[in-house]
């Protein structure tokens, strides 16, 4: 199987006329900006495309250009539903299965017979059983991508184009702090800023345009949530329903918190779980070469790159805690040895 495929794809969105662009549950910048991106490549081949998401972003990510045109499965369910049996071409962008839709969407996507499926994606193992991939887990976000299949289709950057993916990148590599396996992000990068984007004021709507409820909440997770266990070398912070709604909870308030446990003086690696919908979700990190995504892949339904991974628990808070604390007692060997 090539996993590489710039040729089938780019054939697969020239030769469709009808296609629609999927994100990611709980989107987040890398899926919403790499969606837009090539929604906007395609508008400029003149091609008929639609844009669908699970749910709504947050509010950091609300302003990237035509977010407006996505259409949320969570209030336009119908809506979403026609646009998928309509589509003779679907392309799932930034996740390597159905499921990381959610289970609704995924069901709506498997019982599609008219459309071809295909994924630009940068997890690694991905589905088996879709027309055509560009999967490839050395790349640091799947905009990186995006911006190969643009140069591979020889389409001009505009600066809608460039906004979308520079936002991309800088949000899954932690404003490249993580996930860059050599000099390609930055070159990248570069060449968006260069198309003329305000890429200063990009990293002001999404690092600096925060809500009071959303720094008193960081501040009370640090201040009272916050575990460290300095022996294992691991750290968590754990926040329960009642406690993110306490500072009406929005998505995206407790993005980047995990790596501010992280950060912490010889700590190698970090969790957030936070409990919504009657699900814990954990979120991992981790320094220098240590996979923690094994933990989440094995353990907690989940994956993920190397030092960043999520997962999920159908467990309450307390026993998915202690069942965090069992499986990272049993990995103290392998985080003590990590070199900082």
């Amino acid at each position: 199987m090539n996993y590489n495929n710039y040729k089938d794809i780019s054939q697969f969105l020239l030769n469709s006329k009808n296609i629609v662009l999927s994100t990611h549950k709980n989107p987040d910048g890398d899926t919403l900006g790499s969606a837009l991106g090539l929604y906007f490549i395609l508008k400029s081949l003149n091609k008929q495309v639609r844009l669908i998401t699970p749910e709504q972003a947050s509010d950091n990510l609300q302003w990237l250009p035509s977010y407006a045109s996505f259409v949320v499965y969570k209030s336009e369910q119908a809506g979403v539903e026609q646009l998928i049996s309509d589509a003779d071409l679907l392309v799932h962008i930034d996740y390597n299965a159905f499921h990381r839709t959610g289970d609704d969407m995924a069901q709506i996507f498997e019982q599609s017979k008219n459309a071809k499926h295909i994924i630009i994606d940068h997890h690694p193992n991905p589905q088996s059983g879709f027309a055509a991939y560009v999967s490839d887990p050395s790349a640091c976000a799947t905009a990186q991508l995006i911006y190969n299949l643009a140069a591979f289709m020889k389409v001009d950057l505009d600066q809608n184009i460039a906004t979308c993916l520079y936002s991309a990148i800088i949000t899954d590599t932690g404003s490249f702090s993580y996930g860059m396996e050599d000099e390609k992000p930055y070159l990248v990068a570069a060449a968006l800023v260069k198309t003329g984007i305000d890429d200063r004021w990009i990293h002001q709507k999404i690092y600096s345009d925060n809500s009071l409820d959303r720094l008193q909440l960081i501040g009370f997770a640090i201040s009272s949530k916050l575990v460290v266990n300095k022996a294992e070398r691991w750290a968590y912070i754990s926040l329960t329903k009642e406690e993110l709604e306490r500072y009406h909870y929005k998505s995206g308030y407790t993005e980047g918190l995990v790596n501010e446990a992280l950060s912490i003086q010889n700590i190698v690696a970090a969790v957030l779980l936070t409990e919504k919908e009657g699900i814990i979700r954990l979120s991992f990190r981790s320094k220098s070469n240590l996979p923690i995504n094994n933990i989440a892949r094995k353990y907690f339904d989940g994956g993920g790159h190397i030092n960043a991974a999520g997962g999920n628990s159908s467990d309450s808070m307390p026993v998915t805690i202690e069942r965090l604390k069992h499986h990272m007692h049993v990995y103290k060997e392998v985080l003590n040895k990590v070199e900082l």
